[in-house]
């Protein structure tokens, strides 16, 4: 299911922001009306893949915030382990230095919420009992979403799959740039390259062009 073009669920959940601090009840309207999020979920805390995908994001912190955005990210975890792990260094696996939010969602609300739960609950009759039929944590998703709190881009990525920070940063420029010319973006375009009018000669006039 796709998430697109609809408002992002809400959730309020504790958090870990700065690298130390302790946030309850965190939440993504307070950037309602003010700034862009990157949200993206990560299976677990100390394992393999999730922190170079957060190293990576926090080295990239910058860029996101000049062009307005915030990045938030979540699993599963508590906010004890989150907590943990980013006081840990990195030679020991950690991801010490990290400063944007790390969100707890011990309850799995938000991967279910957000449809990156790597499975689903379900009932067994004959032995009266719920089970877990999957894995029990977030798939790599990430979310781009508005000033107005509307998913515009989406992407999933199975568990042994990293995702590029640099295409996270590429797809929000193409929403500012749409948001501000009116202009739509072509495959593989990125700031700065010509885009193009959502018109038959707009598109006409690009191709003849490349």
């Amino acid at each position: 299911m796709s998430l697109i073009g609809k408002k992002a669920p809400l959730f309020e959940e504790d958090a870990v922001i700065n690298g130390f601090e302790f946030v309850e009840k965190f939440s993504l309207e307070q950037y309602i009306g003010k700034k862009y999020v990157i949200l993206f979920f990560y299976p677990m805390d100390f394992t393999f893949v999730c922190p170079t995908e957060i190293l990576a994001f926090q080295a990239k912190l910058e860029e996101f915030e000049k062009r307005n955005c915030v990045v938030v990210g979540c699993s599963v975890d508590s906010k004890f382990s989150h907590f943990a792990w980013l006081n840990t260094d990195k030679k020991q696996g950690g991801i010490k230095g990290v400063t944007f939010p790390l969100v707890a969602d011990p309850s799995k609300t938000m991967a279910m919420n957000f449809e990156v739960l790597g499975g689903n609950y379900d009932y067994n009759e004959e032995d009266d009992e719920v089970f877990f039929d999957g894995e029990p944590v977030a798939y790599r998703g990430l979310f781009l979403i508005d000033r107005q709190g509307v998913v515009r881009h989406q992407l999933v990525n199975d568990f042994p799959i990293g995702r590029s920070v640099d295409e996270a940063i590429r797809v929000l420029d193409a929403l500012r740039h749409y948001e501000k010319y009116g202009e739509v973006c072509p495959a593989n375009w990125h700031e700065g390259e010509k885009a193009m009018e959502a018109s038959p000669e707009g598109v006409s006039n690009y191709l003849a062009e490349i």
